[in-house]
């Protein structure tokens, strides 16, 4: 059964995505988003229900870091906007 992924918060990443001057926290927020898409892979796939259990936590986990890392983005496009509306006035 495959599972139909979204992110952890309502808005999409990809405005995020499109023009952040933060490399470094993008490609984390790149890697956790593949981190949890493989760990889904994973999950669909196992059996045993110890498995089972070890890849909740870890899509539980993985989603809460990207929920994290998304809210960090977008307080640096917020102190970023208003900075840039500082120096226009």
């Amino acid at each position: 059964m495959k599972h139909n992924r979204t992110h952890c918060s309502g808005s999409t990443s990809t405005d995020i995505f499109s023009a952040h001057p933060d490399p470094e926290l993008l490609t984390e927020l790149r890697q956790t988003m593949s981190t949890i898409n493989t760990v889904f892979n994973h999950f669909e796939e196992v059996v045993d229900p110890t498995l089972i259990d070890c890849y909740i936590y870890q899509v539980n986990s993985e989603q809460k870091r990207y929920k994290y890392l998304l809210q960090k983005a977008k307080e640096y496009e917020k102190s970023s906007a208003k900075t840039v509306h500082i120096a226009d006035v």
